[in-house]
């Protein structure tokens, strides 16, 4: 029976990192060292037995220092190698600390009918019992399953394959770190068969109304964060900086308090759009008096991070608040 065919796409991060010694799990970041997606793949010969590989080299950079640039560099570099007929799925190898928004961001921009699976670790691939390589693994075996078409983008990590737009980072350290809180994963890759048990119901890649492969920048949004006494000068600044959209993660379910209440009414009043989130990470905002009488949008069950990049997609294409909050509820 013939194997699949698999792109993998290194970007860095913790899964292309090497530690001063073996029990480095913590400071590894301190030996600026981070390989390259072949060399990751050499330390892992495993993973040829579960599909024939393209290594696909990209800048190996931690995964706070990726962004709008890299996500269109990765939407063009899916969109050619997609253009090989006999390319089974892509595996993108991605630090864990935004691993959530490259992938929600490719969810909902890349064009191509194509499996893309989003793998990384918790250890360096350096560390004894390093979780990089079964992660590696289970991301190749799942690009390359004929069930994982029609999902959008995943992740992969812990076995368990989670959509892009649920999904989050609930731990610093802990393998079980990426959870969807609210309606958990979609399957699991198990040590006999990847099996899927749901698909996302929401709109996603490649059938979506975003296109950033020809553009330079997304529109500013900004997150500004609930705590008590917060008398809205964060808002403002980011008012003053320019922001075109604004996102509050509110005091769950979904409010903020007076001094940022009226620094983002003063907001909406010059043209800015604000959705409001919930900083609890879990659960749905809704269309409320309160935020109907504000002027404000509302996110839906997306957590703050995730709502600013649909916020901004959705800039891209509209300013009309109407058509702001139909994308909110189709993505």
């Amino acid at each position: 029976m013939r194997k699949p065919k698999v792109a993998v796409i290194g970007t860095g991060g913790t899964i292309a990192s090497i530690g001063k010694t073996s029990l480095d799990i913590l400071d590894y970041g301190a030996t600026k060292t981070l390989i390259g997606v072949d060399k990751i793949i050499d330390m892992f010969p495993e993973v040829h037995g579960a599909a024939d590989i393209v290594p696909v080299p990209y800048r190996a950079i931690p995964s706070p220092a990726v962004g709008f640039a890299e996500w269109r560099e990765l939407v063009l570099k899916i969109d050619a190698l997609a253009q090989d007929p006999d390319l089974d799925g892509i595996v993108v190898t991605h630090g864990t600390s935004s691993m959530e928004e490259t992938a929600y961001a490719l969810h909902l921009t890349v064009k191509a009918d194509i499996p893309v699976v989003m793998v990384g670790s918790q250890r360096p691939s350096s560390a004894l019992s390093s979780d990089a390589g079964f992660n590696l693994l289970n991301g190749i075996r799942t690009a390359g399953s004929p069930d994982a078409r029609g999902m959008g983008v995943m992740t992969l990590l812990n076995d368990e394959i989670q959509c892009a737009r649920e999904v989050t980072k609930t731990s610093n350290y802990r393998m079980q770190t990426f959870r969807s809180p609210d309606f958990g994963c979609l399957g699991h890759a198990d040590g006999d068969a990847v099996v899927f048990y749901r698909k996302p119901l929401r709109r996603h890649a490649p059938d979506t109304e975003f296109d950033i492969r020809g553009i330079e920048a997304l529109p500013r949004v900004d997150i500004v964060y609930a705590y008590a006494d917060s008398d809205g000068t964060a808002a403002r600044a980011f008012l003053d900086a320019g922001a075109a959209g604004i996102v509050s993660a509110g005091f769950p379910p979904g409010s903020c308090s007076p001094g940022e209440e009226a620094a983002l009414r003063e907001a909406v009043s010059r043209g800015v759009t604000v959705v409001q989130s919930s900083r609890a990470g879990s659960g749905r905002t809704f269309k409320s008096t309160k935020l109907q009488e504000c002027g404000f949008l509302a996110a839906d069950n997306l957590n703050p991070q995730k709502a600013r990049i649909l916020l901004s997609l959705a800039l891209t294409v509209t300013r009309d608040p109407a058509e702001i909050e139909r994308i909110f509820l189709t993505y």
